[in-house]
């Protein structure tokens, strides 16, 4: 049987090999001017990897959870431009992941198409200025009017906003708590809604964030994704993915740091000999393996029990937490390790830092994690 255009290949984690060269160009002036590439993100639409966890019927690739992570595991492995790479990953999470699960016929028919292909890129709208690890108590509200809700309030550090064409608005419809939260799907240009511009940050720089205002934005009840009051069953199913295909890009980039950092150790002499033969060397070169496997393994256990439909809350906890600090820590290495280099923007080694720095943040901070796990231990 001839395989379907852009079938992922048998091997799923080299599915972005043949794109590898134009994914990695100009890194350095986009990073600097902190652009979002088009042309990159048509490369990304070419590959066929935001078809992959979705079903056949909508042009997917209809493969599992673990496959995806797969894939992006090696999304990871050959692209240096991290942003682009975030932007991949919240691309296939944020609407489209929600919307197969619990969008209605109308709406998947009328976005999975252009979302799958890329032709329309989506964010969603969750974090807010007052609160971004309380989502229960979200600000914006809808409120109903016949056949519309109107919203009005703001969003946050929106990944993909100022380059999006539709939002998934996770919403205030009752009162406070899990039961109050609905979702609603919007595109830009509805009047009523605000899109600002991108934000300066430390990293990621060419993945965009930025704010969203909402002021008398009326969206048909149609474009409601879920029932009403169930949009924390909507973040909560989207969130163990955006964990799990986040970070195994994140598992990607962490493996290929450490296979450039142990080239580099052999090659570079000082005193005579490879720098790498130095046990202080060696041991860092050790850990950020150690790091590797460890992030690795938690990653493939999280993952397989997500998809086995298992409670997997402490294990994801525990995963973004590991795998998030653990991009920190071997990106601390990896500059020391190269010295000089390391601090020159040239070399790409101080941009990984930078890069890694908010992984412990996006997605819930280390310290909310850890909170959870907490709570979960019965204390």
């Amino acid at each position: 049987m001839p395989r379907p255009p852009n079938a992922p290949p048998d091997d799923l984690f080299t599915l972005m090999t043949p794109w590898a060269e134009r994914l990695n160009t100009d890194l350095d002036a986009l990073d600097r001017e902190a652009e979002f590439s088009h042309e990159k993100w048509s490369a990304v639409r070419e590959s066929g990897i935001l078809r992959t966890p979705f079903d056949t019927e909508h042009g997917g690739h209809g493969r599992s959870l673990t496959d995806t992570m797969r894939v992006l595991e090696g999304l990871g492995h050959v692209s240096r431009d991290s942003g682009l790479s975030f932007s991949t990953s919240t691309q296939m999470v944020s609407v489209g992941v929600p919307l197969q699960r619990f969008g209605s016929a109308e709406l998947k028919g009328r976005h999975l198409p252009g979302i799958l292909s890329g032709e329309t890129i989506t964010a969603h709208a969750i974090t807010e200025e007052s609160g971004g690890s309380d989502a229960m108590n979200t600000a914006t509200t809808a409120v109903r009017d016949g056949d519309h809700y109107v919203v009005d309030g703001g969003k946050m550090f929106i990944t993909n906003a100022p380059v999006a064409g539709l939002f998934l608005l996770y919403v205030r419809t009752g009162d406070p708590g899990p039961f109050g939260l609905t979702c609603l799907l919007v595109e830009a240009g509805t009047p009523g809604l605000t899109v600002g511009p991108a934000m300066d940050k430390i990293g990621l720089r060419t993945s965009p964030i930025g704010t969203l205002d909402f002021r008398g934005l009326r969206v048909p009840v149609a474009q409601r994704v879920g029932k009403e009051g169930a949009g924390f069953l909507v973040l909560d199913y989207v969130m163990k993915r955006e964990v799990l295909f986040a970070f195994s890009i994140t598992l990607g980039e962490m493996t290929r740091r450490l296979e450039e950092t142990i080239a580099f150790a052999r090659k570079r002499e000082q005193f005579g000999k490879p720098i790498g033969s130095y046990q202080a060397v060696s041991h860092k070169i050790a850990n950020m393996s150690i790091e590797v496997e460890t992030a690795r393994k938690w990653l493939r256990d999280t993952g397989a029990k997500v998809e086995e439909r298992q409670d997997a809350s402490l294990d994801l906890a525990s995963t973004k937490t590991v795998v998030s600090e653990a991009n920190v820590r071997t990106a601390l290495d990896a500059v020391q390790i190269h010295g000089g280099r390391g601090v020159l923007t040239a070399h790409g080694v101080e941009r990984d830092l930078r890069n890694s720095i908010a992984g412990t943040i996006y997605s819930g901070t280390s310290e909310i994690q850890r909170n959870r796990i907490a709570a979960l231990l019965g204390l």
